[in-house]
């Protein structure tokens, strides 16, 4: 397991049960204000929230290391680790779901509870790894992200009635740096089918997806849905892929039921 890269970000709120919540691409945990501010004071039960910074995004760095979302699952259990966390409740939106699928197959242990929000549990299509190499190539050339802003991925992320968290996406996006960009999306590429582990773990599992998810379609719900029938499944009306942040309120419900069935153990 590689070492925490040496400048590592983190955001943290509250006291209690332990909730690591992981970021989407290529945005940075910025986009969970609201919930630290929300969740500790709104959960019943006292909640620590902690969003940290995948590697390259917001104040964390890089590192040397190749890509793999594998090692961004070992740098949360390192942070576990420095933060006196034997467990947490973890929650992924989009990459930071596939980030908590690989926490749940490297350190099943470490894990309360997990929530995966307009996500997907299988690997990517060969198209799908195209269309990623695509990117990661063109920002390396370039040095630049323009390619995402011209392409307006922030608007795609969005649900059609989101028009007011445009730009606040669009900045999270501009600030992507290039190489972690890159180096992102091939790790997202090379990332295995997570059906199996979805379907033997031994926790409380939550899924949440938006109607209008253009990026990832309910119907991905469904399919963890099969692998897990015992999950509860939110699925919020008239939002988009980021349903953290265009409908916080189902967004958090959805968060608190998982806390109380994790707390009944």
């Amino acid at each position: 397991m590689s070492g925490l890269p040496s400048v590592v970000s983190v955001r943290e709120s509250g006291t209690g049960t332990p909730l690591v919540l992981l970021h989407a691409f290529p945005l940075n945990a910025s986009m969970w204000s609201t919930q630290l501010d929300a969740l500790p004071g709104l959960s019943g039960d006292e909640v620590r929230v902690l969003a940290p910074d995948q590697r390259g995004f917001g104040g964390t760095e890089l590192g040397p290391d190749e890509p793999s979302l594998d090692l961004v699952a070992d740098d949360l259990a390192l942070l576990l680790d420095a933060a006196g966390i034997e467990r947490a409740v973890v929650g992924g939106l989009s990459m930071g779901g596939y980030v908590a699928l690989a926490f749940a197959r490297r350190h099943p242990h470490r894990l309360a509870g997990l929530l995966l929000a307009n996500t997907r549990a299988t690997a990517d299509t060969d198209a799908a790894r195209a269309n990623r190499e695509r990117i990661a190539a063109a920002v390396t050339a370039r040095n630049s992200v323009r390619l995402l802003l011209d392409e307006d991925v922030a608007a795609g992320q969005l649900g059609p009635d989101s028009g007011h968290l445009l730009e606040r996406v669009r900045e999270m996006v501009a600030a992507a740096p290039p190489a972690s960009v890159a180096w992102a999306q091939r790790a997202m590429a090379a990332r295995p089918d997570s059906l199996d582990v979805l379907a033997g773990l031994r926790v409380p599992v939550s899924v949440v997806t938006g109607a209008q998810d253009a990026l990832v379609p309910a119907e991905e719900a469904d399919v963890m849905l099969r692998a897990r029938p015992d999950a509860e499944l939110t699925v919020v009306p008239g939002v988009g892929h980021l349903t953290a942040l265009e409908a916080p309120g189902a967004f958090d419900a959805a968060v608190r039921r998982l806390l109380a069935r994790v707390a009944a153990g």
